[in-house]
């Protein structure tokens, strides 16, 4: 691998911030002290998108972004200011555009079906509704909407919507024109249960393609290649590679394309799992290490009892892991949002058994069963099986079919070969969708560990299980990134900071809950009223606007009282006013001014120290676009917006000051860093030491260190300086510390 980043900032580029607007922004960025800009997806999306993952046309820089011109400009740049480039590469999935002739290849898919140059680029089940593709677009059933489509030239217009007319075609009469195209337009309810092409999650918008073929990977990676042989960009974040048939091998393609550059997966692995050590790339982007910082500065013993309080307050009775799983089994029911993708499972399984006698009479409904039960009580995000070896015995039941099916022990055929890679794909759909997307909508006592990547029934770990981890990426990843917050963070990591302070004082929070819930006279849904004062705590001061937007998605997500495909006009106006109520109420907005100002000092601690545990632990830092500042954003696309890189530090609070000056510091240090040795320290620091003259404290719980009344100590033999503050260090540590040893 080529020399790697010592460290990268984020920046999301929109037609709100170009590439031109970060061509600016890199003298400020240089002089932070990173090594790499990292760039959302750089090709071509759909107009005005703000995260860039929407792809239209992979031949050529994105022009709402300024053009292949801007990138090489910002390059040159970037470059006279000592840093790289790593752009995201989005493998996965193209946009469904309207209007769709804005993808060409599938536009060249819909017009000529299966015999389109392009059709295998996209994942479609061609045997699925005769051969056509279900386009789920319309606004009602076909027949109460045929007056509203209209034949213009050798195109089909439904409102924004353009269709092309397979040849020859455009002179029939509507219902016969309809029929006859490779595609199906269908009212956009039936895409859960009907869809026949894969989707990213189930965003229908997002059309599956299949990277595992050469060709297709050529062309969707021609350019970002081409860019990087040119010396313009170094390394590549690959973005879901759980939505490819085969990770590892795309991983093994770009690695030889590419000269081994740097590249690093949005992996997401939870509990005990591990990234595959066979896969050639540096790490994930680091959600792992957003998990293990959180964790660590969490108590756990307070979160147990604040979900002893939550469900006291909101009535729910539920775990985590039961919340999962309930989640997971809604997504895969057969009216779930994700029963197509368990239909075209289970249209597979059919198959095997119509090709061997031998595994032969289980039944469709039998297969789904139990293929709902695997998902339902599965583990991990999905399975990464190399190709099956041999067959073992026939399966006594449709429970083990099934179970051996996806494991690959009833041999190969490519039915069999295509489960398994299906079965794969759907897993990490399922995990996303039915535990991150809906139940950590649903069972929330503290609010900060239902973070992407995160584990709610594990909310804390042990300074040792930390330091643990930290060993093992060392010997084992030692140039993965380590992240606090992303685009797709659900929080920030300082509101997530102000929140952990709640883990602390969990009666004082409930009594503050009780009190501010009778000023406000009370929400029928309790669950949403926790939400609520959470959300006010994580983000204050926040806006109405943005707070009830925060609130709506997040209700229509749990999927409960309302939701995106069935929304509670009524509940939701509730819920809106309810929050507008509470802001213009100037005693209870006081209440809980007074309560975030109470909670502060502890939540800048814990603000500091995962900054300082993110910037020197193991791994290469990526730091999120205005994180090193104080950052209090909630759910896209509220953590997406441009941030003005202008400010002068004049103008900062004094937090904001400290915040930044410590990660200028911690940048600023020789890297790479030395061997991480963990320090043995008081139950209140986490400390360790990179090198022999570099060792890092920061304080864990600082209420509970507070009202113990005691300092937390260190025992480091000899004279060190705190490089934050100035100070000698006399073994007394009681905020977060930079260590260099001095000569003798």
């Amino acid at each position: 691998m080529i020399s790697p980043p010592t460290a990268s900032y984020r920046l999301q580029l929109q037609p709100a911030f170009t590439l031109a607007d970060a061509e600016a922004a890199v003298p400020y960025l240089a002089g932070l002290g990173v090594s790499h800009l990292h760039l959302s997806p750089l090709l071509e999306a759909t107009p005005g998108s703000t995260h860039g993952y929407d792809t239209v046309d992979h031949t050529r820089i994105s022009e709402q972004l300024g053009g292949e011109r801007a990138l090489r400009s910002l390059a040159a740049t970037a470059r006279r200011h000592g840093l790289g480039l790593i752009a995201d590469v989005v493998p996965n999935h193209m946009a469904l555009p309207v209007p769709e002739r804005l993808n060409s290849p599938l536009w060249h898919v819909l017009r000529d079906g299966p015999q389109s140059e392009y059709a295998h680029w996209f994942d479609i089940d061609w045997a699925a509704h005769g051969g056509r593709i279900l386009l789920p677009v319309l606004g009602d059933r076909l027949g109460a909407v045929l007056d509203q489509l209209k034949v213009d030239q050798d195109t089909l217009r439904y409102y924004d919507h353009v269709f092309p007319l397979r040849p020859g075609t455009a002179q029939l009469p509507l219902p016969e024109l309809l029929n006859r195209q490779h595609y199906r337009l269908a009212w956009w309810r039936l895409a859960d249960t009907q869809l026949n092409y894969r989707r990213f999650f189930t965003i229908n918008e997002l059309i599956a393609l299949r990277v595992e073929r050469h060709e297709v990977f050529r062309a969707t990676h021609a350019v970002l290649l081409r860019l990087h042989a040119e010396g313009v960009i170094d390394g590549f974040r690959v973005d879901h590679p759980d939505g490819l048939a085969d990770p590892r091998g795309y991983l093994r393609c770009l690695a030889e394309a590419s000269g081994n550059a740097y590249v690093v997966v949005e992996k997401i692995l939870t509990g005990l799992e591990r990234l595959p050590a066979d896969w050639p790339c540096a790490g994930t982007t680091g959600y792992d290490a957003l998990r293990h910082i959180g964790a660590v500065l969490t108590d756990c013993e307070g979160t147990a009892r604040l979900t002893e309080h939550y469900a006291e307050y909101t009535g729910v009775e539920s775990t985590a892991m039961a919340a999962a799983r309930r989640g997971r089994s809604e997504m895969t029911a057969p009216h779930g949002e994700l029963a197509s993708e368990m239909n075209r499972l289970v249209r597979l399984a059919e198959r095997i058994c119509a090709e061997e006698p031998a595994l032969a009479d289980h039944e469709p409904l039998a297969v789904r069963a139990a293929l709902c039960e695997l998902f339902t009580h599965y583990t991990v995000y999905r399975p990464y099986p190399f190709p099956a070896e041999r067959t073992i015995v026939t399966p006594e039941s449709t429970k083990q079919f099934v179970e051996l099916l996806t494991q690959g022990h009833l041999g190969n055929s490519p039915a069999k070969d295509e489960f398994r890679t299906r079965f794969a794909q759907t897993a990490s759909a399922v995990a996303a969708k039915g535990v991150e997307d809906t139940a950590f909508y649903r069972w929330y006592p503290l609010l900060s560990v239902n973070e992407v990547g995160g584990d709610p029934a594990h909310p804390g770990i042990s300074v040792a299980d930390f330091h643990g981890w930290c060993e093992s990426m060392q010997r084992d990843w030692p140039h993965t990134m380590t992240a606090l917050s992303t685009h797709d963070t659900k929080r920030s990591a300082d509101a997530r900071a102000r929140l952990a302070v709640l883990a602390e004082l969990p009666d004082l929070w409930l009594a503050e809950c009780s009190a501010w819930s009778e000023l406000a006279g009370g929400l029928a849904d309790r669950n949403a009223e926790w939400l609520l004062w959470q959300t006010l705590v994580a983000a204050w001061p926040i806006e109405p606007d943005r707070l009830v937007g925060v609130l709506l998605k997040s209700v229509r997500e749990a999927k409960l009282a309302t939701s995106w495909t069935a929304a509670d006009p009524q509940y939701e106006e509730a819920l809106a006013d309810y929050t507008r109520a509470v802001l213009a109420d100037p005693e209870l907005s006081g209440r809980i001014e007074r309560f975030v100002a109470f909670l502060e000092p502890f939540a800048q601690s814990n603000s500091l120290a995962a900054t300082l545990l993110q910037l020197t632990m193991p791994g290469v830092p990526d730091l999120y676009q205005g994180g090193e500042r104080p950052l209090y954003t909630l759910v896209d696309p509220d953590n997406r917006a441009p941030v003005d890189f202008t400010v002068p530090e004049a103008e900062l609070t004094v937090f904001a000051q400290r915040k930044l000056q410590l990660t200028r510091t911690a940048l600023h240090l020789p890297r790479p860093l030395g061997e991480y040795s963990p320090l043995p320290a008081d139950e209140h620091l986490v400390a360790y030491r990179r090198g022999p003259d570099l060792a890092v404290a920061v304080t864990r719980l600082p209420y509970a260190l507070a009202r113990r009344g005691t300092p937390a100590t260190l025992d480091l033999p000899g004279r060190w300086r705190d490089e934050l503050t100035g100070r000698q260090f006399t073994g007394v540590v009681d905020t977060v510390a930079l260590l260099i040893r001095e000569s003798q």
